[in-house]
């Protein structure tokens, strides 16, 4: 199955506060910290929701 790997590239200070919790539920809390997600619907939507935080990269695994 696929993998994302889901990186912080702008910092949450004045978003709003559901995207920082969006943020913190992918386990991103500073800029260039990433994690790996299994790719699936809830992962997207959470991705699709803060996109103008985040950069995405599909990694196969």
């Amino acid at each position: 199955m696929a993998k994302l790997k889901v990186t912080q590239i702008k910092s949450t200070i004045g978003s709003r506060k559901d995207h920082i919790a969006t943020m913190e539920a992918l386990g991103l809390r500073k800029i260039n910290s990433f994690r790996i997600h299994e790719d699936n619907a809830v992962i997207r939507g959470m991705i699709k929701k803060v996109k103008h935080l985040v950069s995405v990269e599909e990694i196969d695994g």
